[in-house]
């Protein structure tokens, strides 16, 4: 199958499931090359294990594993059934789960192993504080110091609110924009913010 002709599949499956459910596909197709590469540009072979959330029909997928990272490093949590099938077959090598991105910290996805980068194509905008408290706060459960969560928007800011940044003890940085994706989006990196005082005490840690 042409990369044309899988992109118009792909587009009559997500408009298919949006029809049946537009509350929790939350978009009537799914997201585009450009914005693809700008979700991925800071994540490479070295990230280590990838956490996606919500990845739909692998747009985000397809362009992890294009910037090298090893498909047996993917976890792919979807909680649409026909998404996920449909996750099983297109990547055997990674790990499909089928749950609620929010339910992240009930379990011990990976042990010792931290992941690097999380990728989230979920709706934010469209879900409840709680809700997004929990994703976040399960997601950083399993970040390795450094890592990151990128979430991509519609919208005209940062889609988690200040408050809850605040409330988690993170930072939200605007790393680019797909202006040819439909409709264009952003993409925002959230990190753990640095402690207060902790670039003072390694200043005065040095010997003068």
């Amino acid at each position: 199958m042409t990369s044309a002709a899988a992109s118009c599949s792909d587009f009559v499956q997500f408009f298919r499931l949006w029809a049946a459910n537009p509350l929790q596909v939350a978009a009537v197709a799914p997201s585009g090359d450009a914005l693809a590469r700008v979700m991925t540009q800071e994540i490479g072979p070295e990230t280590g294990p990838v956490l996606e959330l919500g990845p739909g029909t692998g747009v985000f997928t397809r362009a992890l594993l294009e910037r090298g990272v090893a498909e047996s490093d993917l976890t792919l949590v979807e909680y649409g059934s026909d998404f996920a099938r449909m996750l099983e077959f297109r990547f055997p090598q990674a790990r499909v789960l089928w749950m609620d991105a929010s339910q992240l910290a009930r379990f011990d996805l990976y042990g010792d192993m931290p992941v690097g980068a999380v990728v989230s194509g979920l709706p934010l905008l469209s879900m409840s504080p709680r809700k997004v408290v929990a994703i976040l706060s399960g997601a950083f459960t399993y970040m390795r110091p450094g890592g990151a969560f990128y979430q991509f928007t519609y919208g005209p800011r940062c889609p988690v609110p200040r408050p809850i940044l605040d409330r988690l003890g993170l930072k939200a940085t605007r790393t680019g924009r797909a202006l040819r994706n439909i409709p264009p989006a952003a993409v925002y990196k959230i990190t753990r913010r640095q402690p207060l005082g902790a670039g003072r005490r390694r200043f005065e840690a040095l010997p003068a």
